[in-house]
């Protein structure tokens, strides 16, 4: 076999796991560990690859980090009644935080990546198989053997809204610092990164500490909240963030207090600001979103009105909202105000969807943003001060 040959047979090796070592790519084609090393310097001279860690030289994607998940739905038919036996419809999708956003990235048609654990059971293989098609480079995630793959179960009420659910998410522990620090070529080259907080503690601080030591050149990052209990996942010290999202009921857990006026939610989300964050989103579902338009401590706290939509299913609207924004930033970079707008936009086409991420979500999607956003909000007990 030519060297040519060998050359092609390495550099596919490497598209298909570009985090593959040089003792590997030796084995796997019977070279000695120079040879492959010419191959690859052949390959940078080339502009195959882009450097010693492998970077491929396409767009820069938006790397998100967390659960890829099979989630099971279970809507009563009627009043939920506790202790006995209730009729529900049933249905299986794919989901977990992480995973969903970067669907709806590739369905707004930009490069996206995702770093995630998958079980060697059937909906591990199911999982990849759909994140493959929809656009999903994950090429990086972690195959773990005989192991199960994430599980999220959601029970919700006659009018979709949720009553309970119940993850079984073990295995993204298994997303560790050392883990990360591997898929460091592949963090490198991201335009933004987008970490859900299913990543255990310590990989989190992790992620912060490699923003900070960055400093200015920094790839930014945004950290999605996921749940009351994972706020335990977020480190006390935010600096190096670029952006918190989560919602009234995680940022209460933050800052261990009930927020019941706008007046104190504004004030929790100063304090996370002083903890290091730049900016925060707050959602509260019918009643909008709050966000500091700006990453100083005087900036102001604006509020969004909520659009107003016939809701089918819920789940999976906060994942649609996060996605817009960080489309947004991903495009305009600074304008907060109008990345929620978008964020309100993909989350209201989603709760008017029974899908997890509505299929009606398209390049086009955020393309023009209408007036419905700007409308004042309602009167609510919440509003007033």
């Amino acid at each position: 076999m030519t060297d040519t040959n060998k050359k092609d047979q390495l550099y596919t090796l490497i598209r298909n796991n570009p985090f593959i070592s040089q003792q590997d790519l030796a084995s796997e084609l019977g070279l000695s560990r120079s040879a492959v090393a010419g191959h690859i310097a052949g390959l940078i001279r080339e502009r195959r690859l882009l450097g010693r860690a492998y970077v491929l030289p396409d767009s820069r994607p938006v790397l998100c980090i967390g659960a890829a998940n099979l989630d099971r739905k279970m809507r009563t038919l009627a009043t939920l009644q506790m202790g006995t036996s209730n009729p529900v419809r049933s249905e299986e999708v794919f989901g977990g935080v992480g995973r969903n956003i970067a669907e709806n990235l590739a369905r707004l048609s930009i490069p996206v990546a995702l770093l995630t654990a998958l079980g060697d059971d059937a909906a591990g293989h199911a999982l990849q198989t759909h994140a493959e098609d929809a656009g999903i480079d994950m090429r990086g995630s972690l195959h773990l053997s005989n192991t199960s793959s994430g599980t999220y179960t959601a029970v919700l009420d006659e009018h979709g809204e949720m009553l309970l659910a119940m993850a079984n998410m073990q295995l993204y522990e298994q997303l560790t610092p050392a883990f990360l620090h591997s898929r460091q070529p592949q963090r490198a080259a991201a335009a933004l990164t987008v970490c859900d907080l299913n990543l255990g503690h310590d990989s989190v601080q992790a992620l912060l500490a490699d923003a900070r030591q960055d400093g200015a050149h920094a790839t930014p990052l945004v950290i999605v909240a996921v749940s009351q209990p994972k706020m335990a996942h977020l480190p006390q010290d935010l600096s190096g963030l670029h952006l918190l999202i989560l919602n009234r009921g995680e940022l209460e857990t933050r800052v261990a207090r009930a927020l019941p006026t706008a007046t104190e939610l504004r004030a929790a989300c100063r304090e996370v600001q002083r903890q290091g964050a730049r900016q925060v989103i707050v959602t509260c579902g019918s009643e909008g979103v709050y966000f500091t338009d700006g990453d100083s401590l005087d900036a102001p706290i604006v509020h969004l009105a909520a659009r107003e939509v016939d809701a089918v299913d819920v789940t999976g609207a906060g994942d649609a909202f996060s996605a817009a924004v960080c489309w947004s930033l991903y495009h305009d970079s600074s304008d907060l105000k109008l990345a929620c707008r978008r964020g309100l936009k993909l989350a209201a086409m989603t709760l008017e969807s029974a899908a997890t991420v509505s299929p009606q979500i398209s390049a086009g999607a955020l393309d023009n943003i209408d007036d419905a956003d700007l409308a004042p909000p309602p009167p609510t007990l919440f509003q007033q001060d």
